[in-house]
C-alpha cells in the first residue's frame, strides 16, 4: 500500500549526559536573556512603584491609570485614596491605580522649625550651666 514499514536505527554511543546538556543549553540561554531583558527589569519597576505609593502623602499632584489629573486629598486606608479632581470633586481611587507622582509636597515646614529650635536649645543649655554653677561658687 502507500505505508512503508519502519525500521528501528542503532542508538548512537557514549556522551549520554553530554548530549542531554547540549540539548538544554539553548533553553537555558533563552531563559538567561528573558530573565534580564524582561523579568528583573519589569520587577525593579514594580518594586520602585510600590514604594511610590507608599511615600503618597496629602497635597500630591498625582495621575491615575485613566489619566486623571488631580491632587491627594486624603489617604483612606492601604488600597484607596481619594484624590481632587476639580473644585469641590473629590473621587475615590485605588492606590494601585495611581501611576505616576508630578509633584511632591514638601514636609511641614513647622517640623523643620522645631528640629532647628531643639539643637538651638540643646547648644545653649550647655553654655548656661557652667555660668549658674561659677555663680554658686
Amino acid at each position: 500500500m502507500f505505508v512503508s514499514p519502519a525500521y528501528a536505527q542503532a542508538a548512537a554511543g557514549g556522551g549520554g549526559s553530554m548530549a542531554a546538556l547540549e540539548q538544554f543549553l539553548p533553553l537555558i540561554l533563552i531563559f538567561v536573556v528573558f530573565y534580564f531583558l524582561l523579568i528583573r527589569p519589569q520587577q525593579k519597576k514594580m518594586k520602585q512603584h510600590k514604594e511610590m505609593l507608599g511615600q503618597l502623602r496629602r497635597g500630591d499632584r498625582v495621575v491615575t491609570a485613566g489619566g486623571i489629573i488631580g491632587t491627594v486629598n486624603k489617604l483612606l486606608n492601604d488600597t484607596e485614596v481619594s484624590v481632587e479632581i476639580a473644585e469641590g470633586v473629590r473621587v475615590r481611587v485605588l492606590r494601585t491605580t495611581i501611576t505616576e507622582v508630578l509633584s511632591k509636597t514638601e514636609p511641614v515646614a513647622g517640623a523643620k522649625d522645631d528640629k532647628a529650635k531643639d539643637e538651638k536649645a540643646k547648644d545653649e543649655k550647655p553654655e548656661a550651666e557652667p555660668a549658674a554653677e561659677k555663680a554658686d561658687k
